[in-house]
């Protein structure tokens, strides 16, 4: 059935958690830092592993998700363009009248795909559509090949990072387009090491590329997690959401590498405080209007098969 919660990265959308936090508590807990720092930040990908919610099921839970109290997290939906007939069919099952502010989506795409999303676009016009395209890039040429998708939107980059990938952020810069690195997986050996992920945050900085990061990324600091949803899953070592979003922002602010790396291995939550003023790190801070300068230059945003998870496991790392 449309909308049926399908585990834990399905949770259906509560005004009151299971801890009987709201959402105002939530916001009251993450302070005004936090909340600059996650505005408009989580896209979801509820199609895509661990969740691989049916599409009935992803589009209702966004159509939820709009409607609650922490939309203000909310940023877009992520939808292969091959399933994109899909998607309105889903689309219009849910949305019976005016949709307000039009759906975003993201559209995960090759450059063949061009004439499709155009013509998505075409028919959802005020309703739907696609303002952002992401897809993948191994060299130069790829690259080249990718750039006429500007004319849909931003167009994200993703590149291998377990070589260098500075000539190849360099590459997108000279073509106005952005980055996109994969932080996890649904197995051990997909996450990178985290020195890996503070060399591409620091190409991207110094090329002034925006970023996302994707996969993974389901929990506030980084830590032992399950990969999965399934019971008895195994666990595996994940990144934090909130160490990939702040070390994308201190990438931009001089932080070396040595303590770029520091950061993404953080998991002490008594190494980070949060007030209305300011983000602090060992000694670093990071003010509310860094943070919202950076909602559209350093990490826009990261991709979570889970909307919910993100935000439900923050007031117990940082109680008021």
């Amino acid at each position: 059935m449309a909308g049926q919660a399908l585990g834990q990265a399905a949770k259906d959308v509560r005004t009151v958690d299971s801890s009987g936090e709201t959402a105002d508590d939530r916001r009251r807990i993450m302070k005004t830092s936090f909340q600059a720092l996650l505005a408009a930040r989580i896209d979801y990908a509820g199609l895509f592993p661990p969740a691989a919610l049916s599409m009935d099921d992803a589009v209702a839970n966004y159509a939820a998700y709009r409607a609650s109290d922490d939309a203000w997290a909310l940023a877009r939906l992520i939808v292969p363009a091959v399933r994109l007939e899909e998607f309105e069919a889903a689309f219009a099952s849910v949305i019976t009248a005016a949709v307000g502010t039009p759906w975003s989506i993201a559209a995960l795409a090759q450059a063949s795909d061009a004439d499709a999303m155009r013509a998505f676009n075409a028919r959802q016009r005020a309703r739907a559509g696609i303002d952002t395209v992401e897809s993948r890039a191994v060299c130069v040429d790829d690259i080249e090949a990718l750039t006429p998708l500007t004319a849909l939107g931003a167009v994200y980059v993703e590149v291998p990072i377990h070589e260098d990938p500075e000539p190849l952020i360099a590459a997108l810069a000279a073509r106005g387009l952005r980055a996109k690195v994969r932080t996890g997986g649904v197995t051990s050996s997909a996450f990178p090491q985290a020195a890996e992920v503070a060399r591409f945050l620091l190409a991207c900085a110094r090329h002034e590329v925006p970023c996302k990061a994707t996969a993974g990324l389901h929990h506030p600091l980084r830590g032992e997690y399950p990969l999965t949803y399934d019971a008895g899953a195994a666990r595996g070592t994940m990144f934090g959401y909130l160490n990939v979003l702040l070390a994308a922002s201190w990438a931009r602010r001089g932080l070396t590498h040595a303590a770029l790396t520091a950061l993404l291995e953080e998991r002490a939550p008594a190494a980070l405080q949060a007030d209305d003023a300011a983000i602090v790190w060992r000694g670093h801070t990071l003010r509310v209007d860094d943070l919202i300068a950076d909602q559209a230059r350093a990490a826009v945003s990261f991709g979570s098969c889970s909307f919910r998870e993100p935000l439900d496991d923050l007031p117990g790392l940082f109680p008021s």
